[in-house]
């Protein structure tokens, strides 16, 4: 059974830095691309970044560009997001997605397995 479970999620100030977590497991992740999509309440749910397991290859978001980074680590079957200079329109509960192949373009509607999602918030 696939399982992504997100942490790190949590209050932070205006500034500050968080480091989220996805532990996967279940399948053989090196041939999906993985990737971490937002929702703020009362909102859609957005595309942050993504990270192709097998190439290393990147893409974000034009809102968080420069100041987030994705990465992996193959060894722990885990996906991270550091997440710097932090806004108060970062806040939202954010979600691990996975998706087969290694196109790092990702869409809400064609990822293959998500997980529940940890929250954001960043005060003023």
């Amino acid at each position: 059974q696939v399982q992504l479970v997100e942490s790190g999620g949590g209050l932070v100030q205006a500034g500050g830095s968080l480091r989220l977590s996805c532990a996967a497991s279940g399948r053989t992740f090196s041939v999906y691309t993985m990737g971490w999509f937002r929702q703020a309440p009362g909102k859609e749910r957005d595309f942050v970044a993504a990270i192709s397991w097998s190439t290393g290859n990147t893409n974000y978001a034009d809102s968080v560009k420069g100041r987030f980074t994705i990465s992996r680590d193959n060894a722990k079957n885990t996906v991270y997001l550091q997440m710097n200079s932090l806004k108060p329109e970062d806040t939202a509960s954010y979600y691990c997605a996975a998706r087969m192949g290694t196109i790092v373009t990702l869409y809400e509607g064609t990822m293959d397995y998500w997980g529940k999602g940890t929250l954001v918030t960043v005060s003023s």
